[in-house]
């Protein structure tokens, strides 16, 4: 059994605390115990000496978890570059499994800190007055579609008429569906699941004729079936699914910590700044490649942070570019294009707030 998916964070709490880089925290340091404001969640991470992370687990190029225990994908390495922020330590991160309708439970909990979950950003999610989350920036612009069965001859949701599509429950994923359908007044047959592995075993039987997700994850999802080649992404897009890491209401501390490592990463591929060379952009004579690396000013420490908390985060993984290519791009078995998830400089949405 996986120690991510069995220890909680009352376990953890008993694990020795260490500081930012590892080492003793020393006075007057620029490390997360020395960051103002209130009570956070950020303590009980630094006291505990670990970053727990909520991911799904089962979604190769995002979060995938192999039979050696070891995590790898886009959702994974944002967890690692915030480890690295708080710790200068990527490995510091114990990861939990969390099916869709537990996710928010958990976070609230206190069993994880933080969501790297392909979890959609949405109004009521958002809302004080809903589950009162704080949405860190999208690392992954989405949108909902659904695979069929090439044997089925199904080439649009008019297809599904009478026919059975398979969906993981507590989701956007079942609104959507329904909302389409209902608008394109198709009766169908919806088989609930709590889990995505149960939803797409249920699919691999032939339970149901098609299968609804994120495209990306169907993308990926694909690749794992008995023979991909025998099932159909249709090109259908039902929604924007907007996906990103996650904290909990109200705590300005942590959330700032994740909001801005996302964006580091995203500013980081914009300046040209990479895991091999971020080094070398150390001495960059360019003012804002300086600060951003921490060679001048503090924002690191007005985060709780040491001021280098980029350059540390940067090396854990690379910048937002390399992060996708390596796991879902090209360098990845899904060959995913960037589409939307292209920096805005060219013609994308992945745009970061200056850092000054």
């Amino acid at each position: 059994m996986l120690l991510a998916a069995t220890l909680s964070v009352a376990t953890l709490a008993g694990c020795s605390p260490s500081a930012p880089g590892g080492g003793a925290a020393s006075p007057g340091a620029e490390g997360p115990a020395a960051a103002a404001g209130g009570a956070s969640r950020l303590d009980t991470i630094i006291s505990r000496g670990t970053l727990v992370c909520g991911v799904e687990g089962s979604i190769p190029g995002f979060s995938f978890v192999d039979s050696a225990g070891k995590y790898t994908g886009l959702d994974v390495d944002v967890c690692r570059a915030v480890a690295a922020a708080i710790f200068g330590d990527p490995e510091k991160v114990e990861y939990r499994n969390l099916d869709s309708t537990e996710r928010f439970t958990a976070l609230a909990g206190g069993e994880v800190d933080m969501l790297s979950r392909n979890t959609t950003w949405t109004a009521s999610r958002d809302a004080a007055g809903g589950n009162g989350l704080e949405f860190a920036p999208t690392t992954f612009y989405d949108g909902q579609g659904i695979m069929a069965t090439k044997a089925s001859g199904i080439t649009d949701l008019k297809g599904f008429q009478g026919k059975s599509i398979c969906v993981e429950t507590g989701t956007t994923t079942e609104l959507n569906l329904a909302d389409r359908m209902r608008e394109l007044g198709v009766t169908f047959n919806e088989v609930k699941f709590q889990d995505s592995d149960a939803t797409y075993a249920a699919y691999a039987e032939g339970r149901c004729e098609g299968v609804t997700s994120d495209r990306s994850q169907l993308a990926a999802r694909r690749t794992t079936l008995p023979t991909p080649d025998d099932h159909v992404l249709l090109d259908e897009v039902m929604s924007k699914e907007p996906l990103g890491p996650v904290t909990v209401n109200n705590d300005s501390r942590l959330f700032d910590i994740v909001k801005w490592v996302t964006y580091g990463l995203i500013q980081a591929e914009e300046f040209g700044i990479t895991q091999a060379n971020v080094d070398q952009q150390v001495n960059s004579t360019n003012p804002s490649v300086k600060r951003f690396l921490g060679g001048e000013g503090d924002l690191g420490k007005q985060l709780g942070l040491s001021n280098d908390f980029m350059v540390k985060a940067i090396k854990a993984g690379g910048n937002y570019g390399e992060i996708y290519e390596r796991n879902v791009g090209a360098q990845s078995t899904l060959k995913l294009d960037r589409g939307l998830n292209k920096l805005w400089t060219d013609g994308g949405l992945m745009y970061s707030p200056p850092f000054r």
